[in-house]
């Protein structure tokens, strides 16, 4: 079922990053999916947004790889007239259409719905935008994380605000347009209508607040930035270093898992941390505790011996080691562009049984 899609063809005019993940996301399903890029810009914005160890006079980046592989690529000037026929006649055969414009400019280069919608009925035209379909703001992803209040949970206490090193909110607003389109097709196949599906970037974020949100409106606690912490949970994110200089974290979510956690490291389990709210109260004072009992302890037995006693452990690991596990390494793929590989993360994780 890896080839679900294998009759789908999707046109794709976005860039960057949450665009072009729904793109990907079909055609690691099996799609076609032929992406439109502009000459005039030397196509996407994201082919110049290098590494300082990347080749200067490769005409694509790593970042550019991260969501365009296995996409056929055509470059169009949507501004000239036979240009502009040849999508067109692409738009006839399409399944989905997929765009990321500032509000207005589908209008001004006549790729709007209500246009393309005239060409073919059945079209799933699914459209990013920043801030709601009306907004005129250019938006990226950072803009975003700050806005919806991403950046003021995150860092270390009194550390400034601080952005998530992937592009979350870009990747969040794609899965939640994935989910449009699928909606669509099924209501396509239904009635045989095509349909107009959007879903703002701020939308998306706010939607992704989850407990962080009801923390406040129910609550009316304020998240702030109190590091890898959760507000709600003990020991849960605290950053740990084992005797042998390894960093590990705990994320015990039940009485039942810390009380093995002190059998583990004989630690008497005092009053004050009886239950989980306790130790959310006296969470400094625990660290201390379990700090000076994890200190003593090699990373192998430990980690081991959580596991076997399903205590919930981390070890924090760069991501050349996260790709040295033999489950990360399943999930590479390989692609050949212009006599060249390239290695990405493959983007569909769940699996068909």
């Amino acid at each position: 079922m890896n080839d679900v899609f294998k009759d789908l063809l999707v046109v794709e005019v976005a860039s960057v990053l949450a665009g072009p993940s729904v793109g990907l996301f079909f055609s690691e399903l099996g799609a076609k999916v032929i992406k439109i890029e502009n000459p005039k810009t030397n196509g996407d914005v994201t082919r110049s947004w290098k590494l300082s160890t990347e080749d200067a006079n490769n005409n694509t980046s790593a970042y550019y790889w991260s969501v365009n592989v296995g996409k056929e690529i055509l470059f169009l000037d949507l501004t000239l007239q036979d240009d502009l026929e040849k999508l067109y006649q692409l738009i006839k055969q399409a399944d989905v259409f997929i765009a990321n414009y500032k509000s207005g400019d589908d209008v001004k280069l006549k790729i709007d719905y209500h246009t393309l919608s005239q060409i073919n009925s059945q079209l799933i035209y699914a459209s990013i935008n920043g801030f709601g379909y009306s907004s005129p703001r250019t938006a990226y992803d950072l803009i975003l994380q700050a806005e919806s209040g991403f950046m003021y949970m995150n860092g270390e206490k009194q550390s400034p605000p601080l952005k998530m090193p992937v592009a979350l909110i870009d990747i969040l607003a794609g899965h939640q347009l994935k989910e449009a389109v699928l909606i669509a097709l099924l209501n396509r196949y239904k009635t045989k209508k095509g349909t107009h599906v959007s879903v703002s970037l701020f939308d998306a974020a706010v939607a992704s607040l989850a407990n962080q949100a009801t923390n406040w409106l129910i609550a009316h606690y304020l998240p702030k930035a109190q590091g890898s912490l959760h507000p709600n949970i003990a020991p849960y994110g605290e950053i740990f270093t084992t005797q042998d200089n390894h960093l590990i974290t705990f994320a015990i979510g039940s009485d039942k898992q810390f009380k093995k956690l002190c059998e583990l490291l004989d630690i008497a389990l005092e009053e004050k941390f009886q239950s989980n709210q306790l130790r959310v109260i006296h969470r400094d004072e625990l660290f201390k505790v379990l700090n000076t009992k994890i200190q003593t302890q090699d990373f192998n037995s430990i980690y081991e011996r959580c596991i076997e006693l399903d205590i919930p452990i981390g070890k924090i690991r760069n991501l050349k080691e996260v790709f040295e596990l033999p489950e990360a390494k399943e999930l590479i793929q390989q692609s050949i562009y212009q006599s060249k590989t390239n290695h990405s993360v493959k983007t569909v994780a769940f699996k068909f049984h």
